[in-house]
């Protein structure tokens, strides 16, 4: 008997690949997987009944601490995609690992997704199951089908959906961060209403809030020691209450597609300042410039569901060796939807207060006097470069663009 292990969500597009997958491709039993990243208990309440329907085992996977775990290398890493922290791509490869161990289990033939052809889930899935032996199937994507055929088909099936989530919106949750798009959300000049949001309230309000890391991951709020996914699931409420960690923007896929998301991060938003200013507070100058372009490749391959990279092993030693002196203590202000560091504090600090003080004439026994040499070296090349080039006088071109002039300014000899 063959068998296919297929991400279950219970939605219009996972529900009609099951008949899809035993019709279209001849397996004889599909399995459900469905992996809890921190989605809402709803969503979990509604597949299992869609599975119950359909008379499909289902699987669920609780993979929030894994899914932590990564959300805060990407803290480490200050990662962050065309201005909005990552959520959505990072679940996916914890998810995929997840369905696949299942799959692997359940000795399975086979492992399928509901994905279209357009999206960047596919390929964040795909990534990661493409290097087991299983053969990868997504029937939404090879059929070629539609929303209105799916739906169709569904009635004449008589499956047990509505029309795809009965929403508005098409939403995409998770401990981190809170995705929405589609509905007139497609419409870039489209102002959204407040009521898309669930996380954030309208901004109003200020409050403190520390955060205490250590190596660089985040370990209390406000002197209170948490672990990972109820220190996120505090800062989202505590911090989202006020406003913060809202973006609206305009996403380029990985295919080409450019589409408008609206993101809810609150979390996300104050951990990744507070550990921006802290990670200011410790590492050199070298250190700070050198890491921007390790955080950008390291956000890119995260966007691409590629956190399994042998790439992005080499980028976290680098990132891990620059976290072992991100440990104190960073505070930032959320106050109407906005989040800023007021102040920081480390034992490992880069920073002396004296040195930088101007009531002190020496800094670490060199006289101020001694800057004067570098001073008149600062800038010399380019005054000898801006120089060179007023003393060099260039040939008049003549009016046809040859090159030559007409001699009328050449000396009379």
């Amino acid at each position: 008997m063959t068998s296919v292990a297929l991400a279950f969500s219970g939605g219009l597009d996972t529900t009609v690949c099951v008949p899809l997958l035993k019709e279209e491709y001849g397996y004889d039993e599909v399995i459900g997987v469905n992996v809890d990243v921190g989605q809402p208990t709803e969503e979990f309440d509604e597949a299992e009944e869609t599975a119950e329907a359909l008379g499909l085992d289902i699987h669920v996977v609780d993979a929030k601490d894994e899914f932590a775990d990564l959300c805060f290398d990407a803290v480490k890493s200050n990662a962050s995609y065309q201005g909005y922290p990552l959520g959505t791509a990072l679940a996916r490869p914890v998810i995929a690992e997840a369905i696949l161990g299942v799959a692997e289990e359940q000795g399975c033939d086979a492992i399928a997704h509901g994905c279209t052809g357009k999206g960047n889930d596919q390929l964040r899935f795909e990534a990661v199951w493409r290097g087991s032996d299983l053969e990868v199937i997504a029937p939404v994507r090879e059929l070629g089908l539609t929303r209105e055929w799916e739906i169709d088909y569904a009635a004449e099936k008589d499956l047990p959906v509505e029309a795809g989530d009965g929403g508005v919106w098409s939403i995409d949750e998770n401990i981190w961060s809170r995705a929405v798009e589609g509905g007139k959300l497609e419409n870039p000049n489209y102002e959204p209403p407040e009521d898309i949001y669930e996380w954030t309230a309208e901004p109003e309000g200020e409050t403190t809030i520390e955060v205490t890391f250590e190596e660089g991951i985040p370990v209390a709020v406000d002197g209170e020691a948490m672990d990972p996914v109820p220190l996120i699931q505090h800062l989202n409420e505590h911090a989202g209450g006020y406003g913060v960690g809202r973006t609206d923007v305009m996403e380029d896929r990985m295919l080409g597609l450019k589409v408008r998301e609206n993101y809810e991060h609150p979390a996300a938003t104050v951990l990744l300042t507070a550990h921006q200013a802290l990670e200011d507070l410790v590492l050199t100058k070298n250190e700070r410039s050198f890491k921007k372009g390790i955080e950008q490749e390291w956000s890119e391959k995260a966007y691409e569901g590629l956190v399994f990279a042998p790439v992005v092993d080499a980028l976290n030693a680098f990132v891990d060796e620059t976290q072992d002196v991100v440990t104190g203590t960073a505070t930032v202000k959320v106050s109407g939807g906005d989040c800023r560091v007021v102040a920081r504090d480390s034992e490992y600090a880069v920073y002396s207060e004296e040195m930088a003080s101007f009531n002190t004439e020496d800094v670490a026994g060199i006289a101020q006097s001694d800057a004067t040499g570098v001073a008149k070296y600062h800038g010399l090349q380019e005054r000898l470069a801006n120089d060179v080039k007023a003393s060099v006088s260039k040939p008049e071109l003549a009016t046809d663009g040859s090159g030559e002039t007409d001699g009328s300014d050449a000396d009379d000899n």
